[in-house]
């Protein structure tokens, strides 16, 4: 999988916000596969495109 560009990347508590979710829902998201974690060891970063696409199936 190719890396998103460097603007659509978003440290983890934005990545919470985004969503609507908590950070620690988040890194389970990401222990399930269910979200692509970007970013080197200790710095989390996610795709806003793919939190967007989460978010809109999440409320409806």
């Amino acid at each position: 999988m190719t890396r998103p560009p460097r603007h659509r990347l978003v440290p983890t508590n934005v990545a919470a916000l985004a969503v609507g979710v908590t950070e620690a829902t988040i890194r389970k998201w990401v222990s399930r596969g269910k979200i692509t974690r970007y970013g080197a060891p200790g710095r989390s970063e996610f795709d806003i495109d793919e939190l967007t696409t989460i978010a809109l199936h999440r409320h409806h």
